[in-house]
C-alpha cells in the first residue's frame, strides 16, 4: 500500500460526517481544532475530546477511524511578521505540539502564507458537466486588486499588458459578477465562521508592509529553529504546506513554492521532523515545478499528501481538474510514490483527495466549496484504483 487513506474532517459542525467517511473507504481522518483562537495552546483535554469523537465512531466489526494528522495548527501571524510579542506564540505553539505528542498525534500540517491561505478568485465556476469547481483567474484577481480593495499601488505589482486587460473589462462585468468575486476572495476558510471583510483584508495587508520574501523567509527559519527540536522530542512530524497559488498575490510575498524554497528550508533547519505536505495542486499551478522532481527529491521529508490536479490555462489562469486529468499527471506521481516507497518502513503514507468538484446531489447542499462529499469520494475512488492497477502491475 502506497497511501493511508484519509479524509479532511472540520469537525462536530461538518456537513460531511464521520459516518460519510468510513462509507467513503477512509481511515484516516485529518483535522484540526478550528474553535481554539489562533495562538492559543491546544490542551490534551481538548485535543482527546476530538479523539473521543472518532472512537464513538468505530462500531464493532467496522475498521476504525482514527485522527492520523493535524490539518492545521496554525501560525499566529505575529510569528509570521517577526513581531516582538512573537515568543509568548511560539511557546504556545511548543506546548502545543508536545500534547498533541502526548496523545499519539505524530503529524502536523501548517502553513506561512501570509494573511490568507489558498485564493481562489470563483468558488463556484461552472464546467461543461454542470458541476462546479475552483478557478483562479489573475485577470478577476487584478479587478479585485483595483477596483474592490483598492490596494495603492496595486497596478506595479502586475503586467502591464494584464492590467490593461483588467481596466477594459472592469466597467463591463455586471454586479453579480463582481458579488461573486469578492465573495470568493474574502472567503472564510474552513473552520473559520468570521471571515475576511474588506477592512479586515486592508489592514493584513498593511501589517506586511515592509516585510520582504526574504524577512519573511528569515521568519520562518527562526520560527522552525524554535519549534522543530520539541516536535522531534514529542515524535511530531511537522509538514509544511506549499503556496497557494505558489507566487505572490496582493503584494504578499511568498516562500514555500518552488524546490528552491524547499531545499532553503530544509538545510537551514536539516531535522526530518522539518518536513513537508506535498500538495500536488499547489505546485502544479505553476508549470515551473516539476512535481515528481520534488517528490524524489525530499521523498524522505515529505510526511502528508494532498492529491489533485489542476488545468492551466496559459500562465494567469487555472482551475481544479478531476483528479486524474489536468496537468498533474497523476499517473506519474502515484508511481514515483510507489517506486521511491519501495524498501521504505513506516509507510504508508496519509494521502487525503485535495478540491472536489461539487456534483450531483451536493449542488444543492450548502457545502464549503471545494470541500463537499461526493468529488472527494469520486477523487479517492479513482486515486485508489490508480494506486492499485500500480501496485499489481508493478509488483508488491
Amino acid at each position: 500500500m502506497v497511501f493511508e487513506q484519509s479524509w479532511r474532517w472540520y469537525g462536530p459542525h461538518d456537513p460531511v460526517n464521520l459516518q460519510a467517511i468510513k462509507q467513503a473507504g477512509a481511515n484516516g481522518v485529518v483535522t484540526a481544532l478550528h474553535h481554539i483562537p489562533v495562538g492559543e495552546v491546544w490542551s490534551v483535554e481538548e485535543i482527546e475530546k476530538r479523539k473521543a469523537l472518532l472512537v464513538q465512531s468505530n462500531k464493532e466489526n467496522a475498521f476504525p477511524l482514527h485522527w492520523n494528522v493535524v490539518e492545521s495548527l496554525p501560525v499566529h501571524e505575529h510569528i509570521k511578521q517577526g513581531k516582538k510579542d512573537k515568543t509568548a506564540f511560539i511557546e504556545n505553539y511548543k506546548q502545543s505540539l508536545r500534547n498533541l505528542g502526548r496523545s499519539g498525534i505524530t503529524r502536523v500540517c501548517y502553513n506561512f502564507m501570509p494573511v490568507l491561505d489558498w485564493l481562489r478568485t470563483n468558488v463556484r465556476y461552472e464546467l461543461e458537466d454542470g458541476g462546479t469547481a475552483l478557478l483562479h483567474d489573475l485577470e478577476d484577481l487584478i479587478i479585485f486588486d483595483l477596483f474592490i480593495l483598492k490596494r495603492e499601488n496595486a497596478e506595479a505589482d502586475y503586467d502591464p499588458a494584464m492590467v490593461e486587460k483588467a481596466k477594459s473589462r472592469y466597467p463591463q462585468m455586471a454586479e453579480e459578477e463582481l458579488a461573486r468575486l469578492k465573495e470568493s476572495l474574502l472567503m472564510a476558510l474552513p473552520g473559520d465562521q468570521k471571515g475576511f471583510t474588506l477592512d479586515k483584508l486592508r489592514k493584513g495587508l498593511e501589517d506586511y508592509k515592509g516585510i520582504s520574501a526574504e524577512q519573511l523567509r528569515e521568519n520562518l527559519v527562526n520560527f522552525l529553529e524554535e519549534i522543530i527540536p520539541v516536535a522531534d522530542e514529542a515524535g511530531v512530524n511537522m509538514a509544511i504546506h506549499p503556496d497557494d497559488p505558489p507566487w505572490p498575490v496582493l503584494g504578499l510575498p511568498r516562500v514555500v513554492s518552488n524546490i528552491g524554497d524547499l531545499d532553503y528550508i530544509f538545510r537551514q533547519v536539516p531535522s526530518i521532523a522539518n518536513g513537508l505536505t506535498f500538495c500536488s495542486g499547489s505546485f502544479g499551478a505553476s508549470e515551473n515545478n516539476d512535481l515528481p522532481e520534488i517528490i524524489r527529491t525530499f521523498f524522505d521529508r515529505i510526511h502528508f499528501v494532498h492529491l489533485r490536479s489542476v488545468q492551466r490555462e496559459g500562465n494567469s489562469r487555472f482551475y481544479e481538474a478531476n483528479h486524474l486529468e489536468g496537468n498533474a499527471e497523476m499517473y506519474k506521481l502515484v508511481r514515483t510514490f510507489y517506486e521511491c516507497q519501495k524498501g521504505q518502513k513506516n509507510r504508508p503514507l496519509p494521502m487525503r483527495p485535495d478540491h472536489g468538484h461539487q456534483m450531483l446531489d451536493d449542488l444543492e447542499k450548502t457545502t464549503y466549496p471545494g470541500y463537499s462529499a461526493i468529488g472527494r469520494l469520486r477523487g479517492l475512488a479513482e486515486l485508489r484504483g490508480l494506486e492499485m492497477g500500480i501496485i499489481s502491475s508493478l509488483g508488491n
